[in-house]
């Protein structure tokens, strides 16, 4: 069964987003992978690494699966109507509306979530109510034909999951074996419950402005909505 997936590439990109689902999905046969963006120019991520869109959001490209990753790059697009209604039209064509982290924040804006259960990044879930979201505290929540996942490694357990609703539980499981993907952490900070309070404080207290700042960007993308449908 041939597929086509569509990523959305931004400057600020969080590199880990994008890579994990894209390493799983380039493993399928029959697997298309293009690489949105408002220009084919090379833009950089979070971590600086350069990426290339492989097409323009004006290309005619049809997708079966639509994936948003996060990143700190995501908060001017909350309020870029042309990604906006890009992801809203993509997202009455595909099969899946997928986000990794905080992706959904543009599935948020895009009116996508409202109503649905969903995820992200644990520092920033408590904003995702601010769509009309129901959060939920899951690393991968499927809600319909919508599928989010948590924070940055999860794209990797995301892009799996998908696969095997795809394909089926045997092809993932053998990328996995493939990927050699055997998380055993030999640290237990991965999530704010197994943290240490020292770490937990010291995540939240370096994330405090980005958290205000999405904050009113949400509440910015909800009250510009709400003044749409009153006119």
């Amino acid at each position: 069964m041939a597929i086509t997936v569509g990523f959305l590439v931004f400057p600020g990109i969080q590199l880990l987003d994008l890579a994990g689902p894209y390493e799983i999905f380039s493993a399928l046969p029959d697997c298309t992978v293009h690489l949105f963006w408002k220009s084919l120019d090379p833009l950089a991520s979070s971590a600086g690494m350069q990426i290339v869109p492989t097409a323009t959001l004006g290309d005619d490209l049809p997708l079966d699966v639509l994936c948003i990753p996060g990143g700190t790059g995501i908060n001017p697009l909350i309020g870029d109507e042309e990604v906006i209604s890009w992801i809203r039209q993509q997202a009455h064509a595909v099969r899946f509306v997928t986000s990794v982290c905080t992706g959904a924040f543009l599935l948020g804006a895009a009116g996508l979530l409202r109503g649905k259960r969903a995820t992200t990044h644990w520092r920033y879930h408590d904003l995702l109510a601010g769509f009309g979201a129901i959060p939920v505290q899951e690393r991968i929540v499927r809600d319909d034909n919508i599928i989010t996942g948590g924070g940055v490694t999860a794209g990797i357990d995301f892009g799996l999951t998908l696969v095997t609703l795809l394909y089926g539980q045997t092809t993932a499981d053998e990328i996995q074996l493939a990927l050699e993907y055997a998380p055993d952490p030999a640290f237990q900070s991965g999530t704010p419950n197994t943290a240490s309070a020292t770490v937990l404080q010291a995540v939240t207290r370096r994330t405090e402005a980005l958290h205000a700042e999405r904050k009113s960007l949400v509440a910015q993308s909800v009250a510009g909505k709400a003044g749409e449908a009153s006119c």
